[in-house]
């Protein structure tokens, strides 16, 4: 029996607003370009369907498809900010307490199977 995706069925509030936000920013970005859909679908290899999901900021809709669009609207570089570790102040200040720089143990992999 196949399991549920229980963050498609009933997502964070704030993730499903933020899709939407940025759904709702690509369409903006392509309209302001005069693209249509169909010149974005071709563009980055997809069906029209798929853009216009990602418009609508459906939660089911890939990241690449997402980050496909911002390169088809020239926008890819405002993700390199996204989950910059750089700007993360939060993680940064527990990375001090902490002094916990990874999340394995440290060690390699061995040979041993």
């Amino acid at each position: 029996m196949a399991r549920k995706n229980k963050l498609l069925e009933t997502p964070p509030y704030a993730v499903e607003q933020a899709l939407k936000r940025l759904g709702t920013n690509l369409r903006t970005a392509r309209l302001r370009r005069n693209l249509t859909i169909q010149d974005v679908a071709a563009k980055i290899g997809t069906g029209p369907r798929a853009i216009a999901d990602a418009e609508k900021g459906k939660l089911a809709t890939g990241i690449g498809t997402y980050a496909a669009l911002l390169w088809a609207v020239d926008l890819l570089a405002q993700l390199d900010d996204v989950a910059d570790p750089a700007k993360d102040k939060e993680g940064m200040a527990l990375s001090l307490i902490k002094g916990r720089e990874r999340a394995h143990p440290v060690g390699g992999l061995d040979n041993d199977f």
